[in-house]
């Protein structure tokens, strides 16, 4: 995902963040398609060099 730990344990608190697939010993575990979807729906999209004002 390009993110610290940190802010991926932050992202992993949000309502609209996909539930774990499986955990096993005290570590949770996703599906890549799951957090996928997720990111594509809920977010927003960056900035790109034709939307900066000249």
């Amino acid at each position: 995902m390009g993110v610290s730990r940190q802010r991926f344990q932050q992202l992993t608190r949000h309502p609209t963040f996909p539930r774990p697939y499986q955990e096993l010993r005290g570590m949770k575990v996703w599906l890549a398609e799951d957090v996928e979807k997720s990111i594509s729906k809920h977010r927003p999209p960056r900035p790109t060099e034709d939307d900066t004002p000249e």
